[in-house]
Order: structure tokens, then C-alpha cells, then sequence
């Protein structure tokens, strides 16, 4: 539950941040914008891996840049729904989606490296098998 909230979060922040880096997207308030990353991340959950599926010819001859689209889309669908989030245009979906996945990727693996704590050299080595030579040229 801690795990989800904070990548709520962290989305939020990026929809913010992509709305003051760029004009095409305009958020109202700090409030929307949580609405608009709720929105986002239940079209990402349900939506995206259909559309994924069914595009699948087309996402593997752009080499997954087909990705960009259909986030782009979902981009555009979350705007539709909430009217203090604003994304005008296709290319500012584009351009937003790919600024909010790289500000979501960027702050999820640093929060997530945050929270590994001190067990991080135990879990490591986890599923390492020492072997040792002995006198007869054989593996113990």
C-alpha cells in the first residue's frame, strides 16, 4: 500500500513538472494533477496491456517507439476526463508522455534504491553456491 502511494506520488510530481516545462499541457492545481496521475495509472493498468497486445505487429516493426503512441493516447484520455488537466494537441501528448515516463522512471528507481536499506549485500549474494577445490582435483 506504501509502495503504491508513493508511485502515485511520484507520478503527480511528473504530470507537475511536465505542466510547467511545457505549454501544450496545463494542470490546474496540485489537486488535479493527483487526479489526473489516479487516472493515468488506472489507464495504465487496464488499457495499456490490451493496446499493447493489439498492436503488437506494429510496435515490433517501430522497434517499441509505437510505445510513445499509445501512452501519448492515454495521455490524451486521462485530459478528456478531468477538466483541470489539459493536454492540447497530439504532439504535446507525445512530448509530455515521454517527459512524465523519464521523470517516472528517474524518481521511481531513486526512491526505490532508497528504501533497499542495509540488507542490500545479503540479498546479493542470494542463490551463490561456493564451491572449493580439494586436494584430488574435484569440487566440494
Amino acid at each position: 500500500m506504501k509502495g503504491m502511494l508513493i508511485r502515485w506520488l511520484i507520478l503527480t510530481a511528473a504530470i507537475m513538472f511536465t505542466s510547467y516545462l511545457m505549454s501544450g499541457i496545463q494542470v490546474a492545481g496540485f489537486s488535479n494533477a493527483l487526479l489526473a496521475a489516479a487516472i493515468l495509472g488506472i489507464l495504465n493498468a487496464f488499457f495499456r496491456p490490451i493496446l499493447i497486445i493489439l498492436t503488437l505487429p506494429i510496435n515490433i516493426l517501430s522497434l517499441g517507439l509505437f510505445t510513445f503512441i499509445i501512452n501519448a493516447l492515454l495521455l490524451m484520455m486521462a485530459s478528456g476526463v478531468i477538466s483541470g488537466f489539459e493536454v492540447k494537441g497530439f504532439w504535446s501528448a507525445v512530448f509530455g508522455s515521454l517527459i512524465i515516463s523519464i521523470i517516472n522512471g528517474i524518481l521511481g528507481s531513486w526512491f526505490s534504491e532508497r528504501g533497499k536499506g542495509r540488507g542490500r549485500a545479503v540479498r546479493r549474494n542470494k542463490g551463490v553456491i561456493e564451491l572449493k577445490r580439494t586436494k584430488h582435483d574435484t569440487w566440494e
